[in-house]
Order: structure tokens, then sequence, then C-alpha cells
């Protein structure tokens, strides 16, 4: 084959792939999922060997870097040995986790050993009544132990991520920028993006805009700008006198799409070329049709490339605009 490298229509290319492993998770955080959540049938979960095949086929085009997502990733069952055989590949720059944290005080020591070297723990209440409000899920003190033993097993970076939403933790911004300096951790605050239906809140309502946090911030830190590049959409900014990066993940005020690198695959095995569109391509399909066929997964990947939009549109009115929840897709 001619392409090995995978490059989208607008010259953009792809070294970064956000894989989940599951639809499950242990919490409910309502702007993520619905309490009464129904998850794919595990027949329809792509198996740890074609999740994979998935990795292999992209670490084959050039990808550098993989996230394992979920769902919450930890609660898959026998997810260290997929995570063993990944970090075993040289041709990767890295290999990171985004979890909730609540079972990293149990297996912090052993994703560090398997050779994850990064990981985002969500965390967007220091309050225990409004954690469990946001979570539907009375495990606060868990996440917290999760993040100390995060801290002992000597990640390469801990990054903390908070969804920020008027009136209903937009007030806990200082504490948990002083949070994370005082352990040393990135933060990032993040938009809540119009994806799945919900009821919990009013998304309209409750929009903060990243600006609105930094200058929530600056009231009581100088912040500069960072020369940070982690390949994600976060725009990053140094608190002076501290180690702490602050991040802002911004769908919608200041749309990220320009430099976009990075696919997502979902558990089910959909290859998700945009958070923000509906079209995606049925990777578990052409993988259970043709089984052990890298060259034929490995052109389909190449072929998908052409359809990735150029941007995203995402809008914060009530009109729900991609109907999967953030679960399904990954986070």
């Amino acid at each position: 084959m001619h392409n090995t490298q995978l490059v989208d229509p607008f010259g953009r290319r792809i070294t970064y792939l956000r894989l989940s492993v599951t639809d499950r998770c242990d919490f409910r955080c309502t702007y993520c999922m619905s309490e009464d959540m129904v998850f794919a049938p595990r027949a329809q979960i792509l198996s740890l060997e074609e999740l994979y095949a998935v990795a292999d086929a992209f670490i084959g085009l050039g990808v550098k870097r993989i996230r394992i997502t979920g769902g919450e990733p930890l609660v898959r069952k026998n997810l260290l040995s997929l995570l063993n055989r990944l970090g075993e590949r040289p041709e990767l720059d890295d290999l990171a986790i985004t979890s909730n944290g609540s079972q990293l005080a149990e297996m912090a020591p052993q994703l560090r050993a398997a050779g994850v070297k990064r990981l985002n723990i969500s965390l967007d209440s220091l309050q225990r009544e409004r954690f469990a409000a946001f979570t539907r899920r009375d495990k606060l003190d868990q996440v917290l132990a999760g993040i100390e033993a995060a801290r002992a097993a000597g990640f390469a970076k801990i990054k903390l991520n908070a969804v920020v939403q008027k009136g209903r933790n937009d007030d806990e911004v200082l504490d948990l920028v002083e949070f994370a300096m005082a352990r040393g951790l990135d933060i990032s605050f993040i938009e809540e993006m119009p994806l799945g239906s919900i009821s919990s809140h009013q998304r309209e309502q409750t929009f903060c805009s990243s600006d609105e946090v930094r200058q929530r911030i600056e009231q009581r830190y100088e912040l500069v700008r960072s020369s940070k590049l982690t390949g994600g959409p976060s725009r990053y900014w140094q608190v002076v006198g501290s180690d702490t990066q602050v991040g802002f993940i911004s769908p919608h005020s200041h749309n990220f799409c320009g430099d976009c690198n990075r696919v997502r695959v979902t558990a089910e095995g959909k290859l998700v070329l945009c958070l923000g569109h509906e079209n995606a391509l049925d990777l578990k399909g052409l993988m259970r049709a043709h089984p052990g066929d890298s060259q034929r997964l490995r052109a389909a990947l190449l072929d998908a490339l052409q359809l990735k939009p150029e941007r995203h549109h995402f809008e914060t009115d009530e009109q729900v605009q991609v109907v999967r929840f953030m679960s399904m897709t990954g986070g």
C-alpha cells in the first residue's frame, strides 16, 4: 500500500487514538449518562483481542499516542492484559487512561507497571454532597484515595478534569485549582458538550465558558500562556510560581478543530471521526466478517479518514445534535 499514514482531507495527520474499552461505568454522572442507562449487550462490545487488533492497525498507520477510555475503563474485566500488550509497543510514545478514579486506590500500581504513563482523573467537586449529586454515587473519599494512590505510583503526569456548570460547581473553581497545585497535578476545566438528551439540568442555563473560568482563577493567580502541547484539545496556561498547568477545553467558545489529530473508537467498534458528528464506520462488523485480516482493516481506516469533517458545530440550546451519550462515545 502506498499510503501508510492517516492524513485527513484537510492535511491533518492522525497520530492520536482514543480507544473505548467499555460503555459501562460505576458512576452515573449527570452530564454523561442517564440514571437508568441501558448498556450494550456484551456480545456487541469489542473483545480484548479485537481492541488490540484495532490499536495495532492504528499503530501500523503512524498513531503514536493511545488513550484508553470508557465508560469507566477500569471496570473492564482483564483490562491489564490489553494494557500490558500495548505497553510493550515501542512505537507508542504515550499510553494514557481517562478514569473516574474509583478503582485507582487498588489498580494504580498495576497500571503503572503495565506501561501507562499518564492519567486523567475526573473530579467535578470537592464537596461530598455535591459530588454525590454530580455522579449519583457517594464515592468522593474513594476517588480522593485513588488520586493519592496514583501520585504514589509515579505516573509521568496526572491531570484532573472538571466539567464546570454555572450554579452547580462554578464556585469551586479556585478550590479545585488549589487542590491540584498542592499535589503537583495539572487540571483542565471543560465546557459541557451537548451529547445525549438529559433531564437533570438545562444546558443553556448552566453553561460556563472557559473565559469565565479563567477570569475567576486570575482573581487569585497569575496565568501565562503555556507552550505545552499534548495532542488533546486543551489550551494550557501556567500558574506562575507553580508546577501546575491549567487547561481549558472549549468546544463552544474556542473551537479546537483546526489542529485536530485524533479519532475515537467506541466500545462497540465504531470509528468516530469527530465528536460532534454522527457519522461512524463499523470496524466490528468488518473484523468479525474478516477475522485476522489486518490489511483490510488498515485499508478501511485509510478510506474512512477521507470522511473526517473539518470541524464540529456545538450549540448550547436544547436541540441535541448528537444523540449518543458521552459514555457511549468514549470520554
